[in-house]
């Protein structure tokens, strides 16, 4: 239950439970840790800990990794269906550029209304191996339907609908990370599945183009609408793999002997010096959400991820913005392979750094400046070499910082979880809906250079700069308050007031 406490400095919120007892801390340490780990010695402690994220690594990464891939062909094939055949799906459905650009941003309307409830959901009812996978069985019949549609209208139904779908996937994969690894390991599992976006853009250009060499009219369909069949059907068949192989969460996945079931649960709590999810009825699906609405370091994060995500809305029309270079459709939707496959190693080394170091302002500040230095050359120049430098180096830069700042939500708001999932989904609906304004940027009157776009976009990472240099000093200076022993929203102390917090025992501190 939560409680106010009247400090001689300033009042604040701390979270009591009543199962945290004083008998639990003997000495400055806990006796409540299982029977299972307490005996054993450091060296074998770190081996154990070792295997068992090796073997949860194997479990969830290759396929979260997978569905994301498709999750993010599936909500992004629009733009290479643009090129893909002799006419392309805008030609073909006869929509103007505004008419194109709605169809783009009318899923992140419908993407945006969901993200929050969805997670509130999952959070209550703990079951992702049978949530997520049933998402995507949804969104994939959707997507293949998007072969069928006739008419401006019919796409932008299908567009909002696959919106509000695909919606429960991302914010939902980052709430299941967060309840399996540390924080100091989230970084880097972040980028890994973050990674299944940036494959998806490496190889969806490859795809429409085999697609347009090899199928534009056969069955009498154009190359486009091949496109979104094969997609849509490809995500089924692994929606219903995705059943078999998910855990749910630690205290509930059954391919987990009792011993590692007590360290998956120990180490979480060790983190931050209080469990995790435990149990469906301990959720509050409201309070959760209330609890996120009135921390500020949600509003700082909101700002640095909105930044980040708007600055990178030019994926959305990479393949257009590539065409501009004056190559041919085929050449083009090649050419959009190479800067997918450099984002893939620049954004899994800068988080393996972070997550090394447990630093997070500098591994999103230095990335931004790289993608300010790109827009600057993608505007200032109609040259072909520098302008596909510039979008050489786009994708892997804005990327590298946004899995780091994803990362640092989970690090500054680790519990409860019910609102670590309400705050990872408010600020992936807030920062998405970004696409819903940064489609109308990228207008063929403006190409080859976009120059307002690129302008807007150095604006938009120089405001997720300044939000991520806040949140840093907050951070730090709420870090200075638990060295002194001050009470901090989020603090764990005994029933009536002992001074046994348990963040403060655990040698909690925020990462930044």
């Amino acid at each position: 239950m939560q409680r106010n406490i009247d400090d001689p400095k300033h009042q604040v919120d701390v979270i009591y439970l009543d199962n945290v007892k004083e008998d639990q801390y003997e000495s400055g340490g806990r006796t409540d840790i299982p029977e299972s780990i307490r005996n054993l010695s450091p060296e074998e402690r770190k081996r154990a800990e070792k295997a068992l994220v090796r073997r949860i690594d194997l479990r969830l990464l290759p396929m979260l990794v997978l569905m994301y891939i498709m999750n993010y062909l599936d909500r992004n094939n629009i733009a290479a269906a643009r090129l893909t055949g002799k006419l392309g799906l805008q030609k073909a459905l006869k929509m103007n550029d505004t008419q194109y650009q709605t169809c783009v941003s009318i899923l992140f309307v419908g993407y945006l209304l969901m993200q929050v409830p969805s997670n509130l959901l999952l959070n209550k009812i703990g079951k992702p191996a049978i949530y997520l996978p049933t998402a995507m069985v949804i969104w994939g019949v959707i997507s293949a339907c998007t072969a069928a549609a006739n008419s401006y209208g019919g796409m932008v139904a299908i567009r909002f609908f696959l919106g509000v779908v695909e919606a429960a996937y991302f914010p939902g994969c980052l709430f299941f990370l967060s309840c399996w690894y540390t924080r100091k390991e989230l970084a880097l599992r972040t980028a890994m599945l973050y990674a299944g976006s940036l494959i998806s853009g490496t190889i969806s250009g490859l795809i429409a183009a085999g697609i347009t060499y090899g199928l534009d009219g056969a069955k009498g369909l154009e190359a486009w609408r091949w496109l979104f069949i094969i997609e849509g059907t490809i995500t089924v068949v692994i929606a219903f793999a995705a059943y078999f192989v998910l855990p749910n969460l630690p205290r509930t996945t059954p391919w987990l002997s009792d011993f590692e079931r007590d360290l998956a649960c120990e180490r979480l709590r060790e983190d931050v010096g209080l469990d995790d999810w435990t149990s469906s009825e301990d959720q509050t699906f409201f309070h959760g959400f209330y609890l996120a609405l009135k921390d500020p370091k949600v509003y700082l994060l909101m700002a640095c991820a909105t930044g980040i995500v708007s600055s990178g809305g030019v994926t959305n029309f990479f393949p257009s913005v590539v065409n501009t270079l004056g190559f041919n459709k085929l050449d083009t939707l090649l050419l959009t392979a190479p800067p997918y496959l450099l984002a893939v190693i620049t954004v899994s080394t800068n988080a393996w750094h972070a997550d090394r170091t447990g630093e997070r302002w500098l591994h999103i500040v230095l990335p931004l400046c790289v993608s300010i230095l790109a827009f600057i050359l993608a505007a200032a120049t109609e040259g072909v070499g520098p302008r596909y430098f510039a979008m050489m180096i786009m994708p892997g830069s804005f990327y590298a910082s946004f899995v780091v700042c994803y990362a640092w939500i989970s690090n500054s708001l680790p519990r409860p979880p019910a609102k670590r999932a309400a705050a990872l989904a408010m600020i992936n609906a807030v920062s998405n809906a970004t696409s819903i304004y940064v489609s109308y940027l990228y207008q063929s009157k403006w190409k080859p250079r976009y120059v307002f776009a690129m302008s807007f976009n150095v604006g938009t990472a120089l405001m997720a700069i300044i939000a991520a240099t806040l949140l840093k000093v907050m951070l730090v200076r709420l870090n200075k308050k638990l060295e002194r022993g001050e009470h901090v929203e989020g603090a764990v102390i005994g029933e009536g007031g002992a001074a046994n917090d348990a963040a403060s025992k655990g040698g909690f501190r925020f990462l930044h």
